[in-house]
């Protein structure tokens, strides 16, 4: 495998802008839902709210990518559609259950979506292909991961759970290999795959597959 490509034949998978802006609010209407549980006042929910939201992004583009400011700063829909959905989440609180189905659906497609889009966006910047698929991982799972940081939580993506982290790790490798190997088009593989970890997404969550724990949790004290 070619581990360093030119940027001019970087396979590109282009998000739909309307794809990209709802799936930010859902991700943000999440995020103040946590942040009103843990009983968070204004500033708390709206600053969870855009984390979770646009972390993912925000680390691709201000850290890794590093080529002018992050989309989120030159588009101003992005922080007006998180705040959108941090208002959303601290309306609806624990009424947005009824709703949970859909948010996991956009949850499963999002995934793979993000991770392709920023394997894509890394290549095109030049990075070499193992540092475009961590870019990807992160920015399907960072916001998550954010969100877990900054509430003081064990972040969900180490402990034994549900596939979460390990799919898009597989769909930003699958999106590689079917462009950089296979020749595939950037679209027709971005789609692939997109379809591909939605549906393990809902079967992980249909019938609760799992990750299981390489050793036991560790009781003893820790060394000093």
């Amino acid at each position: 495998m070619t581990f360093v490509m030119p940027p001019n034949l970087a396979p590109i998978f282009h998000l739909p802008i309307w794809f990209d802006l709802g799936a930010t609010f859902c991700f943000a209407m999440t995020g103040g839902i946590v942040a009103m549980k843990r009983g968070y006042d204004v500033v708390g929910v709206a600053s969870l709210a855009l984390l979770v939201g646009l972390g993912g992004g925000l680390i691709r583009d201000g850290l890794f990518i590093q080529q002018g400011p992050p989309a989120m700063a030159t588009d101003p829909r992005y922080i007006q559609v998180a705040l959108l959905g941090a208002c959303a989440g601290a309306l609806l609180g624990d009424r947005v259950e009824r709703f949970r189905r859909v948010i996991a659906a956009i949850d499963a497609v999002g995934l793979g979506a993000y991770a392709v889009f920023g394997v894509g966006k890394s290549l095109g910047a030049g990075l070499a292909v193992p540092a475009a698929v961590l870019v990807g991982v992160i920015n399907a799972a960072g916001g998550g991961l954010l969100r877990d940081v900054i509430t003081n939580e064990e972040p969900l993506v180490f402990r034994p759970g549900q596939f979460y982290a390990l799919v898009a790790l597989a769909a930003a490798v699958l999106f590689v290999t079917f462009t950089v190997q296979l020749r595939w088009s950037a679209t027709t593989s971005g789609s692939v795959v997109i379809g591909l970890t939605f549906l393990f997404r809902v079967l992980s969550i249909a019938f609760n597959w799992k990750t299981a724990a390489l050793a036991p949790a560790s009781t003893a004290p820790p060394a000093r």
